[in-house]
């Protein structure tokens, strides 16, 4: 008889132990948030939030002063210095007008198409020391959510950065700063909220895009296309010889992308794990496969290399795996840039003829072509394994054109909108002169 009760206490303890710890475990893990909200500092991976603010660091790095020596690199002497304060301004304007409203409209909740106004007025990213509570994203629960809006700021800063190279050389300064600063809050941060939110009609679709292939590189591309087009070609464009300023700076810049790509790539984990590790390796194999394609692409047709030719490649590299860096195994990322590296080479030259457009520094061919080639494969190579979600090469193209389409659209009403209220192009002498000269009153020494 004592036996049995022995028997029946250790079952009845048993019993008791499982349930006080399925209790415990129920009330340890509290559901995901749905939006942001306040959270205890322990919840806080401080790992992943010191990779996420190295990788904020990287991706600025990639515009300020990455984006601003490629470009300045490649116009001519006397819009050197207007080149680069377009993309100094428009880092300074892109990061207030993301804590005044962007990053609300991307990143909180709202319908399928926008997000609300949670975070809008310079609003949120609490942090109560005494409470022991700070806010995060229920995009990025494990960081701070000041880390996680810093580090989406910096995409759309490059984003916006991007188009100056469509319209260099002949776009009034204040014109383009109310330009890219309607851009930002009209076009970039609704396309961000349909595929990186996770209430976004495109991301409910399944489209997949790790670090920004559709949200910043098409996007971009085909906002430069719009810009070139509205503007018409530069005064003695396909008549006389643009020679660029300093092919040096377009190296340098090209370098610092490389390197700053991988927080672009790497960080859009969101955490310091192996999809991160993976994803800065496939990174890095597709910018060299995609230098050396279109490195020889240019020695066939044209019968010899150049500079120009292999930092565009390498950039045509790092835009086409963006969207499948967190997707793809380092074989796939060798095929993406070996088809971005051709692929853009002829949207930099044959295909660029064809459009008819002066796009000054090939936004569109670069970023455009390399940004609907990686989203594409993205869709054709996608390992379950590795992302563990299945590709769609359908869903890819719906998101390609949904982006395509929106962009192209909004950003011509954008700049019918600003040219009808205080004119766009700079008048014939200005241009003759130099932007230098004629919209800052300074110019290069030496």
């Amino acid at each position: 008889m004592r036996a049995v009760h022995h028997r029946v206490f250790a079952v009845a303890s048993l019993w008791g132990l499982g349930l006080w710890c399925a209790i415990a475990q129920a009330q340890g893990s509290a559901p995901a948030p749905t939006r942001p909200a306040l959270v205890g500092h322990d919840l806080i991976n401080a790992a992943d939030t010191a990779w996420m603010m190295t990788s904020t660091a990287l991706v600025l790095l990639m515009t300020l002063p990455g984006v601003a020596l490629f470009y300045a690199g490649m116009v001519r002497r006397k819009n050197v210095l207007n080149t680069m304060a377009c993309v100094v301004a428009i880092a300074a304007l892109v990061s207030l007008l993301w804590f005044a409203a962007g990053y609300s409209l991307a990143f909180t909740p709202g319908s399928g198409w926008l997000g609300g106004l949670d975070r809008a007025g310079f609003a949120g990213l609490e942090f109560q020391l005494e409470q022991g509570r700070l806010s995060v994203s229920h995009v990025a629960p494990r960081i701070p959510e000041s880390v996680y809006a810093m580090f989406q700021l910096t995409f759309a800063i490059i984003t916006a950065a991007l188009l100056v190279g469509a319209f260099v050389e002949r776009m009034r300064f204040s014109a383009m700063l109310v330009f890219v600063g309607l851009w930002t809050l009209v076009v970039y941060a609704p396309i961000a909220h349909w595929v990186w939110e996770p209430g976004g009609w495109l991301a409910q679709m399944g489209a997949l895009d790790f670090a920004g292939g559709s949200v910043v590189h098409v996007n971009a591309g085909v906002a430069g296309l719009a810009c070139a087009w509205f503007l018409g070609r530069r005064t003695g464009y396909g008549r006389e010889a643009f020679e660029p300023y300093n092919l040096g700076f377009t190296m340098a810049g090209a370098g610092l992308l490389w390197v700053g790509w991988f927080g672009f790539n790497a960080g859009s984990a969101v955490a310091a794990d192996g999809r991160a590790g993976l994803a800065l390796a496939v990174t890095h194999v597709a910018a060299a496969t995609g230098a050396l394609a279109w490195m020889a692409g240019e020695w066939v047709v044209r019968g010899r290399p150049s500079l120009l030719g292999l930092c565009s490649g390498l950039v045509a590299g790092l835009v086409a795996i963006t969207p499948a860096a967190g997707f793809v195994t380092l074989r796939s990322a060798l095929v993406i840039g070996l088809v971005a590296g051709l692929a853009c080479y002829w949207g930099a030259t044959g295909l660029k003829r064809l459009l008819g457009a002066d796009d000054s520094l090939d936004v569109f061919g670069v970023h455009g072509i390399g940004g609907i080639v990686g989203s594409l494969l993205t869709g054709v190579l996608a390992s379950r394994t590795v992302g563990g979600v299945p590709g769609s090469l359908a869903v890819q193209a719906i998101g390609v054109g949904a982006v395509l389409a929106y962009s192209l659209v909004a950003t011509a009403a954008l700049l019918w909108l600003v040219n009808f209220a205080m004119g766009l192009r700079v008048d014939d002498q200005s241009e003759l002169t130099g932007l230098d000269i004629a919209q800052h009153r300074e110019r290069l020494g030496g």
